[in-house]
């Protein structure tokens, strides 16, 4: 095998193996916000913005980490104070955030439940 073919598979395996570990460091960060008795980390979900076109100037992908809080019905201010801890325990990781603006993303909402979603970024 010469050199070229080897660089060649190495950046296979570097392209292939890239999102995955985007998803373990999400995942792991995620997974750390709450104590088990606050929120669970269900999550995450990439989704296409389908009213952008194509053709715009920005990204059309953005993701939602899914938590399910302990509380039935938090109040308002318990669950701002919630959204507020994800979006700093993911705008921390510096390079998490490089890596999924890399991936195309240009958005990351919290859900606690299936019917709202707050933006972080």
């Amino acid at each position: 095998m010469n050199i070229q073919n080897l660089i060649r598979a190495a950046a296979a395996v570097l392209l292939a193996s890239a999102p995955a570990v985007q998803a373990e460091n999400l995942d792991i960060v995620m997974s750390q916000v709450f104590h088990q008795d606050h929120a669970t980390y269900i999550g995450y979900e990439s989704v296409e913005r389908e009213d952008i076109p194509v053709s715009a100037a920005i990204e059309r992908k953005y993701l939602i980490v899914d938590f399910r809080l302990a509380a039935a019905q938090p109040a308002s201010e318990y669950l701002q104070a919630s959204v507020h801890k994800v979006c700093m325990a993911l705008l921390k990781d510096r390079e998490l955030v490089r890596s999924l603006s890399d991936s195309g993303y240009d958005m990351v909402s919290v859900a606690f439940d299936r019917r709202s979603q707050f933006d972080c970024l």
